[in-house]
């Protein structure tokens, strides 16, 4: 009979033991700073208990960026502001018709644009990291630092491709510098912090995880973005994206129109080498293959009895490049360069971009299912606007800029057609834009010729005199064909 009441009474004395120790063991997990979980392999941070250590260590190297550009005559800023707010492109009564009963119309006034950015520095002379979009065609940078002092910057280099800049400033002292890390060792899932201003807010930390790495987000042939769900904004465009050491992983570059919780980042290996050649000579040189290459599809794999659906196929070669040099042919299938498998086009365009030019190199393809190996020496890529007729070119009489269109472009653009030019770039107040057109337009014919590259457009666009009337024919996505009528400036 007394036997149960001491039983009950250990029971309790268990019990509480079992409580206290599983609750040292929770504080140990979560109230430590990093809780740590062991996989298979290696050791993974979990929840940080606070992110104002590394913030506060590391946010006096980001500045805030602010630009000035002059518009002439408003442009099509001045134009947009002068619409009417409730929507409609309706004008604005009675006021657009008290300009153009005074003064014949809306004034032409100029215009300052001015924008924001981030930025970090990464030497304490004065080098800054940021974005291409940020800084480039300003009048003036101005460099907030954050204790507020302000600076001239200048631009050292620009790099559209990868929208990269590097810019400096003259400090009155050392600075405060950040560190590369590796975003080739990033793993989907760790935690990320992201400093910048974003809509002018200078300084701002958010903190998220790697959501995916390796997005292609159609802005230029080296996309590789990291996604992250770190809040990325307006104005957080060059600001730096760190690991939990504090190091850079990315640079923050491009937000989803409306979306939220999705942010990009370049990655910052693929930056280092792009930041040491402008710091070095101010332009980024890379290297080129000479081929127009696709993805295997499924279908396509079948066809060539390829068992994996990897590497990339091999449809055009340009004539006197390095392929061709070598012996590569049109059908060839690249597997491999320098023993590197190539999983895709997107791959080897990166792959042969980041090779000097110069250096040889192995290939390796399938040719009707066997194995070669051809050595091609890396020739210079052209990436300037009035490349030849394997890249684009622009009509300066319209103001566009048109191009071949390659594999690349058809992905960057989301275009299917393989016939006609299609413009990449219209230049503002140009009489192509105010014509209408488009960039990701397909020219088709000119004048009633059909043209299929660069070199046919060009030479159909310099038989027709100044002050003619230029009629192109258009296949717009998403809306069909439509004929624009111009006159030849």
């Amino acid at each position: 009979m007394n036997s149960l009441p001491l039983i009950r009474a250990v029971g309790k004395k268990a019990i509480l033991s079992i409580v206290v120790g599983v609750t040292v063991i929770l504080g140990l997990v979560f109230f430590s700073p990093y809780a740590m979980a062991e996989n298979e392999s290696a050791n993974v941070r979990m929840v940080p208990e606070s992110f104002s250590a590394l913030a506060e260590g590391k946010s006096s190297a980001v500045i805030n960026v602010r630009t000035e550009k002059n518009i002439k005559g408003g442009g099509r800023v001045f134009r947009h502001f002068s619409r009417n707010p409730f929507g409609n492109n309706q004008p604005n009564q009675p006021q657009d018709d008290l300009f153009e009963r005074f003064f014949g119309g809306i004034p032409n006034r100029d215009f300052k644009q001015r924008s924001l950015g981030s930025g970090f520095i990464i030497d304490k002379d004065g080098y800054i990291v940021t974005n291409n979009h940020v800084v480039e065609n300003a009048d003036q940078i101005k460099v907030i630092l954050k204790d507020g002092k302000e600076f001239d910057a200048t631009i050292i280099g620009l790099d559209v491709s990868t929208d990269l800049a590097l810019i400096k400033i003259k400090p009155e002292k050392e600075l405060p510098v950040l560190e590369f890390g590796s975003s080739d060792k990033l793993k989907v899932g760790e935690w990320v912090v992201a400093i910048g201003s974003p809509f002018g807010l200078a300084h701002t930390v958010t903190a998220g995880i790697v959501s995916a790495k390796g997005r292609v987000i159609g802005s230029g042939p080296y996309d590789d973005f990291i996604q992250t769900d770190a809040s990325i904004n307006p104005g957080n465009s060059g600001g730096p994206l760190l690991d939990m050491d504090g190091m850079v992983i990315g640079i923050n570059t491009a937000i989803v129109a409306g979306g939220q919780g999705i942010g990009f980042a370049i990655p910052i290996d693929l930056a280092k080498g792009v930041i040491e050649q402008l710091k070095g000579k101010g332009s980024v040189t890379r290297g080129w293959l000479g081929v127009g290459i696709q993805n295997l599809t499924e279908e396509i794999a079948a066809y060539y009895g390829v068992e994996k659906q990897t590497g990339a196929l091999v449809i055009e070669v340009f004539p006197g490049d390095p392929a061709e040099k070598a012996g590569i042919q049109v059908k060839d299938i690249i597997i491999e360069v320098n023993g590197k498998p190539v999983n895709s086009s997107h791959d080897l365009t990166g792959v042969i971009a980041s090779i000097s030019v110069g250096e040889k190199i192995d290939i390796k393809v399938l040719r009707k299912g066997e194995e070669k190996v051809f050595t091609v020496m890396v020739a210079k890529r052209d990436d300037t606007p009035m490349a030849d007729s394997r890249g684009s070119q622009s009509g300066n009489e319209l103001g566009l800029r048109v191009s071949k269109i390659t594999p690349e472009i058809s992905r960057q653009f989301n275009v299917e057609s393989s016939k006609g030019v299609i413009v990449t770039e219209v230049e503002p107040d140009s009489k192509g834009e105010k014509a209408g057109i488009a960039a990701g337009d397909i020219i088709m014919e000119v004048n009633r010729s059909s043209v299929d590259s660069v070199k046919e457009y060009s030479g159909e666009i310099g038989k027709v005199k100044k002050g003619e009337m230029i009629q192109l024919f258009i296949k717009r996505p998403g809306s069909g064909f439509m004929v624009i009528k111009l006159e030849k400036g």
